[in-house]
C-alpha cells in the first residue's frame, strides 16, 4: 500500500503556586467546553480553544504571561539555552557557573587541564536543566528540554557521549537497539536524573527528540519508561504519523518553515491562510491523530504569515488558521499580537471530531525500511529537517565555545 506523503482563558489568576509540588499536570487534550466569559483579546480567545505554550528562555517574559493564565507551558531550545549562556545577566551567569561546576565534579575534570569532551557536554545538558528548572517554578504545566541536538545524524560521537557520561546519573541498556537509539535515551535519561535530584518531577518535563528515525524510535522506548516525549523539527505527515505509532507524548511541527519550503518551490509569495501548505500540512497531522485515537499531542510551532509581511496582522494568520489545535507554542511577539487584537477574530478551525470524520489517511504500519523509503521522496522533509539541525547544531557549538572560556 501507498503510503501518501502530500495532502491534495482561561480567566487570568493573580499569582502562581510558589512550589514545584504544587502544580499537577492536566489532561492530554484541552477540553472542548461552553463557557460565557467575555473575553477581550485575541489570545483570551485562543487560550479558550487550544493549550498555549510559551516559546522563550527569557525568566522575566515567561513570568510575565504565566501570570495572566493564559500560558500554562514553557519550550526551550538550543537558541535559549545558548542566549542564557551567553546573557551576561547576573540570573543567568549563576546558571552557566553552577553547570560548569556540576560537570567538573561529576567528571572529576581538574583545573588548567584541557576540556574533556564528557565534561563539556555534561555541562550543556545541566546548563538547558537549570535554565528548565527555573521555568518549571513559573509556568503550570511543562517545560520541553531539548537533547544534545548533536546526537541526531552522528553514530560514532552519539555512542561517545552516551556511554562516558550518563553512567554517573543511571545506568541502563536497552537490548536490540541501535546504538544511536542508545545514545539518545541513555542521555534523556541523563537530564531527567539531574531534574529529579533537583525536586524536579518527570512529569513536569517534556524530552525534546529531533523528528529523525531514530530519534522517534528513541521516544518509543523512553515513553514507555514513564519519560514524556516532544517530537520536534517536524516538517512531514511521515514523521508524525511514525511520532504517533511509536507513542510519543506530543509533536512539534513547524508550518512556518513548511510554509518557507513551498513558497521557495513555487514562487508564491502568499496564501490564504486556509491553504496555506504549513497550515495544510498540521491540520492533516491533528485529524489522523483524532481519527485512529492517538494520544499524541499536536503542537505547531514556528510560524509565518501567511499573506505575507506587509499585511496587517498577517503574523498571526497561520495560529489563527490552527485555533483549536491541541496546543501551540508561541514566541512573545505573537503573544504581544494576539494581546493587541480583538477576540472576534478567533473562530475554531480544528475540531477533533469532524477533522477526524473527514481524515482520508489510512493508519499503515511503518517499519525502519519502509519509513526510510518514503522518507527518500518526501523533499520538504528531508531539506527542512537538515537545515534545523544544522541550525541548532550551530547554537550548540556557541554554547560549548561560551562554555569553555568559563571552565
Amino acid at each position: 500500500m501507498r503510503f501518501p506523503l502530500v495532502c491534495p482563558a482561561i480567566l487570568a489568576i493573580s499569582s502562581l503556586p510558589t512550589s514545584i509540588s504544587a502544580f499537577a499536570p492536566r489532561n492530554r487534550h484541552h477540553p472542548i467546553k461552553p463557557t460565557t466569559f467575555l473575553f477581550t483579546s485575541a489570545l483570551e480567545s485562543l487560550a479558550d480553544l487550544t493549550i498555549l505554550s510559551i516559546d522563550s528562555g527569557c525568566i522575566d517574559t515567561v513570568a510575565k504571561y504565566a501570570k495572566t493564565g493564559l500560558i500554562t507551558d514553557a519550550t526551550t531550545n538550543p537558541l535559549f539555552v545558548s542566549q542564557a549562556g551567553s546573557n551576561g545577566d547576573v540570573r543567568y551567569e549563576k546558571m552557566v557557573m553552577e553547570a560548569v561546576t556540576y560537570a567538573k565534579t561529576k567528571t572529576c575534570a581538574q583545573d588548567g587541564c584541557d576540556i574533556p569532551d564528557n565534561t563539556l557536554n555534561l555541562a550543556v545538558d545541566r546548563l538547558a536543566v537549570n535554565l528548565g528548572k527555573e521555568l518549571v517554578g513559573l509556568v503550570s504545566g511543562r517545560v520541553s528540554t531539548e537533547v544534545d541536538i548533536r546526537l541526531s545524524y552522528n553514530t560514532e560521537a552519539s555512542v561517545e557521549r552516551g556511554t562516558k557520561y550518563a553512567w554517573l546519573l543511571l545506568v541502563s541498556f536497552i537490548i536490540g537497539l541501535t546504538l544511536i537509539v542508545f545514545s539518545f535515551a541513555t542521555s534523556a535519561r541523563s537530564i531527567i536524573a539531574m531534574y529529579e535530584e533537583m525536586g524536579v518531577p518527570k512529569d513536569r518535563i517534556l524530552i525534546k527528540l529531533a523528528g529523525t528515525w531514530e530519534g522517534i524510535q528513541a521516544a518509543k522506548v523512553l515513553e514507555k519508561e514513564g519519560i514524556q516525549c516532544n517530537i520536534t523539527l517536524v516538517f512531514s505527515f511521515l514523521q508524525a504519523a511514525a511520532a504517533a505509532q511509536a507513542g510519543a507524548y506530543l509533536i512539534s511541527p513547524f508550518p512556518g518553515r513548511i510554509l518557507d519550503w513551498h513558497k521557495k518551490q513555487s514562487g508564491k509569495e502568499s496564501y490564504p491562510p486556509d491553504a496555506d501548505p504549513g497550515v495544510l500540512a498540521v491540520k492533516r497531522m491533528f485529524a489522523y491523530f483524532r481519527k485512529y485515537k492517538y494520544d499524541t499531542i499536536c503542537m505547531p510551532a514556528s510560524w509565518r504569515p501567511s499573506r505575507g509581511a506587509n499585511v496587517e496582522g498577517g503574523d498571526v494568520d497561520q495560529i489563527l488558521a490552527l485555533a483549536g489545535v491541541d496546543e501551540m507554542t508561541i514566541p512573545p511577539p505573537l503573544l504581544d499580537s494576539l494581546s493587541s487584537i480583538p477576540s472576534t477574530v478567533v473562530v475554531r478551525k480544528c475540531d477533533a471530531k469532524a477533522d477526524a470524520a473527514a481524515c482520508t489517511d489510512p493508519d499503515f504500519a511503518l517499519t525502519e525500511d519502509s519509513y526510510k523509503t518514503y522518507w527518500d521522496t518526501d523533499d520538504c522533509g528531508k531539506d527542512k529537517l537538515k537545515e534545523g539541525i544544522d541550525a541548532f547544531t550551530i547554537e550548540t557549538e556557541k554554547l560549548t565555545k561560551i562554555l569553555i572560556e568559563k571552565f
